[in-house]
């Protein structure tokens, strides 16, 4: 692990294995700002510009692979990322990024993230921990802001013909108010749905989905990114049963995965896992039958 510079954020950390290259700032966040193969193009997307203001302060996208808390509200989600967080090396080669306690919300988020010593594979671990005197409801959620002028892959479950084995849904999906299902960046397949981004269509739209395959993937620009998670049959999951989503609007692109909603006591925590690859596409329109053969012959903790 070195110390360098992402954008004027002076305190950014840069891990290397000689296969891939990750940018984890600790100036704000904490937020993961690169990952791509060496020298090479970073497919996560930088947001640099603009604000959102909330009860809770001013709150600044910068872009990169965040952590928030779910169901998403104003009052606790949107609570500003803006002051620097504490670096720890862990003795397994983990780096750990501990944000400061939210003082309205009581909790305080921990990023930990360990690359392969060779190979692409990144996980990323989430822990919220309650701070406060009280229990509280809330889920990790994990999101990814992607490089624009790509398409979002979520995997479908395995189609079967009608029949009496077949009697009962697959799978749940949520829309928002704002999901237009007409609109022609949502494509529908027996092997997937692709959400694409493009930077003229100014207008949000966003899908959530019971994802028990437990991934999801984005391809741009030649590569797939994929990331794997959790499946928990009989939890509750935010958004109406929600452990996968995607948003996008405009050029801006997020692939999202969220844990089980949890009841916290006074200093307990609840963590998310992800695992991160990245692999190269022979096909750069990434045809369901080349992500298909990348994601099953990849093995994941």
């Amino acid at each position: 692990m070195e110390r360098t510079t992402w954008h004027g954020l002076e305190n950014t950390r840069r891990l290397a294995n000689g296969t891939v290259e990750v940018l984890v700032t600790a100036d704000v966040g904490p937020r993961i700002v690169g990952y791509g193969f060496v020298g090479e193009t970073n497919v996560l997307g930088e947001a640099l510009g603009g604000s959102k203001t909330t009860g809770l302060g001013e709150w600044r996208p910068i872009g990169g692979h965040r952590f928030w808390v779910a169901p998403e509200s104003l009052h606790a989600t949107y609570y500003p990322d803006n002051e620097p967080v504490d670096v720890v090396e862990e003795a397994d080669g983990s780096v750990r990024f501990t944000a400061p306690g939210e003082r309205r919300t009581q909790v305080r988020k921990d990023v930990v993230v360990r690359l392969a010593s060779t190979g692409a594979d990144l996980e990323v671990r989430h822990r919220l921990t309650n701070l406060g005197v009280l229990p509280i409801e809330l889920a990790p959620w994990a999101i990814t802001v992607m490089r624009s002028g790509g398409v979002a892959i979520v995997p479908q479950e395995a189609y079967a013909p009608h029949g009496d084995e077949t009697l009962l849904p697959a799978r749940s999906m949520a829309l928002w108010s704002y999901s237009d299902l007409s609109d022609p960046r949502f494509v529908f397949s027996r092997s997937s749905i692709r959400v694409r981004n493009d930077e003229s269509a100014g207008a949000a739209i966003k899908l959530g989905v019971s994802n028990t395959l437990g991934w999801a993937g984005y391809a741009v620009d030649g590569y797939l990114f994929v990331k794997r998670f959790g499946y928990e049959a009989d939890a509750t999951y935010p958004d109406r049963g929600c452990n996968n989503e995607v948003f996008t609007a405009g050029g801006y692109m997020e692939l999202e995965s969220l844990a089980p909603i949890r009841r916290l006591e006074p200093g307990a925590s609840a963590e998310h896992v992800e695992h991160w690859s990245l692999h190269r596409l022979e096909d750069a329109s990434a045809p369901d039958e080349e992500v298909g053969r990348i994601v099953a012959r990849r093995t994941y903790p």
